[in-house]
């Protein structure tokens, strides 16, 4: 055999679109058949003695890469023997049922294996919006739909290659489906509402929320068709049937808010408590480990309600969502610190009065000299 004879049939396969295909199908096979056996290999790793194993996966792959290599032979029409034979022989049996079967079996393991690989991926953003909520949500929605599929359409080709007329089967199934609907009535209100909740985007994973009027709350750590998983605050994982989902009140979407309010006795003075609260509130506003979170500047409301001891005085701080809770604990502390050297953190003594037993004023220290006991 010349070169000439060689690379002519050669020339002609590859100038054909559909020998491309056939042959990246080929590798595909190949290096899903590959990735099973090694697989396989694993699984039986503890009863495979360590001198046997790797020679084991040496021969497994010379084998798949010569069948690879027959099969580019067959496909290409290169007169290369004995790898043309074998080509065609091998093609010929992955024609018939059972290398149909195992052929299935293989592209869905790589198409499995694509599903995971693609997932993975998709890496959410660090910072929390809502473009970073809905992509961790379809992100796990997607990926187990797509696994499903396969697995659907894996099962039924390879009843369809056994001999099983699948048309009927599935027609029966959908009759059998049917029948089993009406009394799986919540399991399909269950999924009609997570459609619609991840439609309109209501809420996804990360979003922090409470149910059905606050029965139950946390953070969304997962949600498909089904069930929404809340992560509690003390790590309890509650799962939700999504039918069961009445109401839903979530606290870190688009935008959040803290209501810094203070509770001052009715002894204190309003004006000097408002000017404190505004003073602590600009100087967080104008932190500059606070000031990102910020999304305008501080509302002063002011007096804004009487309480049975006092009164109380309010501030609203429009930040980032999820932010409302680490600001509000900063400002509780700076509050503290600012109304303790102001005075004005309780009832001052000299501010106290109290009433004798006939009913004059008397200061703390006459009270405390009236109440010593006395001698006989």
């Amino acid at each position: 055999m010349t070169f000439p004879d060689l690379v002519s049939p050669v020339g002609d396969a590859l100038s054909r679109p559909g020998t491309w295909l056939l042959l990246a199908f080929d590798v595909v096979v190949a290096l899903g058949a590959w990735r099973l056996g090694l697989r396989l290999l694993d699984l039986i790793h503890d009863r495979v003695p360590d001198p046997l194993e790797r020679p084991l996966r040496v021969l497994w792959s010379v084998a798949v890469f010569y069948t690879l290599a027959a099969l580019v032979v067959n496909v290409v029409g290169a007169p290369l023997e004995p790898l043309a034979g074998h080509g065609e022989a091998i093609s010929a049996w992955l024609r018939e049922s059972a290398g149909r079967i195992l052929l299935v079996l293989v592209l869905a393991i790589v198409a499995w294996n694509l599903v995971t690989t693609l997932s993975a991926r998709v890496v959410p953003a660090d910072d929390f919006n809502r473009r970073t909520v809905r992509v961790a949500t379809l992100k796990g929605v997607v990926e187990s739909s797509a696994r499903v599929a396969i697995i659907v359409v894996a099962f039924v080709t390879i009843l369809d290659n056994l001999g099983v007329r699948t048309t009927t089967l599935l027609a029966g199934v959908s009759v059998f489906g049917l029948a089993v609907s009406f009394g799986a009535q919540s399991l399909i209100k269950d999924v009609i509402n997570g459609f619609f909740i991840l439609l309109e985007d209501q809420y996804g994973v990360g979003d922090v929320i409470t149910v059905n009027g606050g029965s139950l709350s946390g953070g969304v750590e997962r949600l498909n068709l089904r069930v929404t998983g809340l992560r509690a605050l003390d790590g309890t994982l509650h799962l939700i049937p999504n039918g069961q989902i009445n109401t839903v009140s979530v606290m870190s979407k688009d935008w959040s808010r803290v209501v810094a309010s203070v509770n001052l006795p009715l002894t204190a003075d309003p004006d000097e408590a408002i000017a404190l609260l505004d003073r602590v509130s600009q100087a967080l506003y104008q932190d500059p480990a606070w000031a990102t979170k910020f999304l305008e500047p501080p509302t002063m409301e002011g007096v804004s309600n009487f309480t049975k001891d006092g009164f109380e005085v309010r501030a609203l701080f429009k930040v980032l969502p999820k932010e409302q809770w680490g600001i509000g604990r900063e400002f509780n502390r700076r509050m503290k610190l600012a109304m303790d050297g102001a005075g004005l953190g309780g009832l001052r003594p000299q501010l106290m009065v109290f009433r004798t037993e006939d009913g004059a004023p008397t200061a703390p220290a006459a009270r405390d000299e009236k109440r010593q006991p006395t001698d006989g």
